[in-house]
Parts: C-alpha cells; structure tokens; sequence
C-alpha cells in the first residue's frame, strides 16, 4: 500500500523557488511528471505528493477537503513552497489552502469544480449512490477510468505509469474522499468572489471540453477581477498534466514569476 504525502522532488535543492503540486482524484504525485520535466520549469524546485485514499494511498484520519487543505499547508511550509498547483481534487485542496488564509502565495487551479454544477454528473451520480447501496457503482466507474487514459494523447512510457497508478485505486476510500469533496463543493458558499476577495494572484484553468468547466456567473466574476487570470486550454482536454503538460509548466512559470 502507498503511503499518503509520498514526496516526488525535482530541482536544486536550494532553488530560489519552491512549488508543491497536488493531483487529481485518482492520481499519484508522478501524474506531474511531464510538468515537472518541462524546461519552462528548470532551476525551480518542484514537490509532488500523493493525497491520501488517491492511487493506493493510505487513508488520512480526516481526509476532508478541510483536513486535507491543513495537511498540505503544513507540507508547503515545510517543503518551503512559494506557489501552491493542484489538479481537479488537488485543485479544491489547494482552494481551501487559499481561502483558509493557511497559504497566502500564488495558487494555480487546474480543472477546478467551483459547485456540484460545474462537477460531472455521471461522477456525482456513481459516488451518492455509492453511499446508498455499496461501494459497486464507483467501483465500475474507477475500472474505466484506466480505459480512458490508454485513449488519451500522452506519450510513452508516462501513460503506462498512469494507468498503473489509477489501477490502484480502492473504492472504498474513493467514496469516502470523494463524498467529503462533493460535500465542499455543495456548500452554500460562492468560491468564484471568495477567490476574486483573496486578493492572491490565482490561476485558474480550464480546456474547452472534457475537464469540467465554470458557470458564465462563475467565468465572469473571475474574469473581472483583477487578482485572476483565466486561462482556457482549446479542444478537448481530461487530464490537464498529463495532456497538455507544456502550457500547465506556462501557467505555473507565469506564477513562480510573482512569487
């Protein structure tokens, strides 16, 4: 079993700038390779870690968005990290992080669901039922999601390592981690003007298609403050890191740039 906040650090050691990076649902620290490999990036120092219940990682005694927002606070104090990335799950960690007031730099958020609206409904389907009748439903639905990777446009041998990686999962963590995360993002909060009010530079990225979107209310809250920069990746896009690695690396260079 993989022992969660398992580290994976690329870079001088005593780099001018730190990133701690957080993975989607589903994901090991390693599904930012390809980011962390791109020139974009050289000479800073990057941290990627596994969430807990995510590719075969242990369960942490509170693996809330909350508890786990407090964690990688700690973690991006201790590893020194300037810039805080998270993808999809990691993306909402890395929102609490920032809106908590427990990380006060510059935040990237990749394929972020901002409320149940923006999050997939096959996805939310699988998970409440989940709760209701057994583990099965998201079960079925953590087997295909290997299948898809193998589909997507990520080259060899990184993709072999990625579909390794989600074929760890165990839905039985998966429903509980994920039911906690729909819990955050159903909450009666609007994140789009808390994020825009933080007044810390944020990020915030999205391919046109296929990785979740934003509300026009959300995109236009976003867009007109001046702490925010939007960026949409064109066509169709599900795994942020591992597809479109170059222009994540931009995104984060662009954030290491005012931290």
């Amino acid at each position: 079993m993989r022992e969660p906040w398992e580290l994976l650090v690329t870079g001088p050691e005593d780099a001018d700038r730190s990133v701690l990076l957080l993975p989607g649902g589903a994901n090991a620290a390693r599904s930012f390779d390809l980011v962390m490999a791109d020139p974009a990036l050289a000479g800073a120092r990057l941290v990627a870690t596994t969430l807990p219940g995510m590719a075969g990682a242990r369960l942490d005694e509170d693996p809330s968005v909350q508890g786990l927002a407090r964690t990688a606070s700690a973690l991006a104090k201790e590893q020194r990290c300037d810039v805080v990335v998270g993808f999809s799950h990691g993306a909402t960690v890395a929102l609490e992080m920032l809106l908590s007031g427990q990380f006060q730099g510059p935040v990237v958020l990749l394929g972020i669901s901002l409320t149940t609206e923006d999050e997939a409904g096959f996805f939310r389907g699988a998970v409440r039922l989940s709760q209701k009748v057994g583990v099965w439903p998201l079960a079925i639905l953590l087997k295909l999601v290997p299948l898809m990777a193998r589909s997507a446009k990520i080259p060899e041998p990184h993709k072999r390592e990625l579909v390794e990686d989600l074929k760890q999962n165990r839905a039985r963590d998966a429903v509980r981690v994920c039911a906690d995360y729909l819990d955050y993002i159903a909450a009666a909060r609007d994140f789009a003007a808390e994020i825009a009010a933080s007044g810390s530079p944020v990020w915030v990225v999205h391919a046109e298609k296929g990785d979740g979107d934003l509300t026009s209310s959300e995109r236009a809250t976003l867009e007109a403050a001046e702490n925010v920069t939007v960026v949409t990746i064109p066509g169709s896009v599900f795994l942020l890191p591992d597809e479109v690695p170059r222009e994540v690396a931009g995104v984060v260079a662009a954030a290491l740039a005012v931290a």
